[in-house]
């Protein structure tokens, strides 16, 4: 009789027990249930174009190193002006997609964030730093050949921010053969340059940061070969590129009004894309509140490649 008394007993305590600890998993925030986080691997990459090397990010998935021979699409993010290859990890955008993983709203890609200084992500007028040459010649490749990737242009998108955006929006339209996904949040769109071009306030800040890839003094018809406002008037030259762009009602440098040139002129021309003007200003305050999205979007594109080659049978780039 003892002993059943004792065995009851030790069976009400495990079984309450079991309960508080499942009170307690339910108690907890949904960051701390999160799955194991993603891995950087920051390195430098050489370059015979740059004649130097560069720094480069690239945040891995969590089980990478234990799901081989698995391949993943990649995600390239483009940084903003004053900003370097630490930035989205260090100032949100990797926990922002550690949540869109754990919440099962995004599946696992590989993120590449490369450094690219003040370059805006082209030639420079000069020829003295062809970044837009590295970029599209020598880091695609290398990340193909470094990573286990999906190597299709299918499964390999370009996003960024304010200088980043302009880069990625960019990038994108002139090398759609590279990209099947392009987005931009904030990107610095700007429609015309004023002739003669002030030296004070917000256009002389412009001009001295501009200068340093566009020629000094600012060579305008250069500025406007490589502005993807003016490559928008020829969709044809990237017609099959999946395309999101959103900035904030009151961005604090006006790019707000190029965002909505840049819609007005694909509207215009017939191309499909997402665009949203959604309140807010400028800088990592607007990308901690909206970055989910253009996150969001490029997962649904690289899903549909993936399915799309699961029902195929095929492999993807070995």
């Amino acid at each position: 009789m003892v002993n059943l008394l004792q065995n009851f007993r030790t069976t009400r305590r495990r079984a309450a027990l079991a309960i508080l600890a499942a009170a307690v998993l339910l108690a907890l925030p949904a960051k701390c249930l999160a799955a194991p986080a993603l891995a950087d691997d920051c390195r430098t990459v050489p370059s015979q174009i740059l004649g130097r090397s560069l720094d480069v990010c690239v945040v891995l998935p969590a089980g990478y190193n234990s799901s081989a021979p698995r391949r993943y699409p990649v995600l390239f993010y483009l940084h903003g002006l004053f900003e370097n290859e630490h930035s989205w990890i260090d100032r949100g955008g990797q926990e922002i997609l550690e949540g869109l993983l754990s919440s099962g709203k995004v599946g696992e890609f590989i993120v590449v964030l490369p450094d690219a200084g003040k370059s805006f992500y082209v030639n420079s007028y000069d020829g003295r730093d062809r970044y837009e040459d590295f970029f599209i010649q020598e880091l695609v490749p290398w990340v193909d050949r470094t990573y286990r990737t999906l190597a299709t242009r299918e499964t390999r998108g370009i996003e960024g921010d304010s200088m980043g955006g302009y880069g990625s929006l960019h990038l994108a339209m002139r090398h759609s053969d590279i990209f099947g996904s392009a987005s931009a949040q904030s990107a610095a769109l700007i429609a015309k340059i004023p002739q003669p071009l002030p030296t004070e306030g917000r256009w002389g800040f412009y001009a001295r940061i501009l200068e340093q890839s566009f020629g000094s003094p600012l060579n305008v018809k250069y500025w406007d070969e490589n502005n993807p406002l003016t490559l928008a008037e020829n969709p044809s030259r990237f017609a099959n590129l999946r395309l999101y762009f959103d900035c904030g009602t009151d961005d604090r440098y006006g790019f707000n009004e190029g965002a909505i040139l840049l819609d007005k002129i694909l509207t215009s021309k017939g191309f499909p894309h997402e665009f949203h003007l959604r309140q807010g200003g400028h800088g990592w305050s607007y990308l901690t509140q909206y970055m989910q999205y253009p996150l969001m979007f490029h997962w649904h594109v690289f899903e549909r490649a993936e399915n799309a080659s699961a029902r195929g049978g095929g492999k993807g780039a070995q």
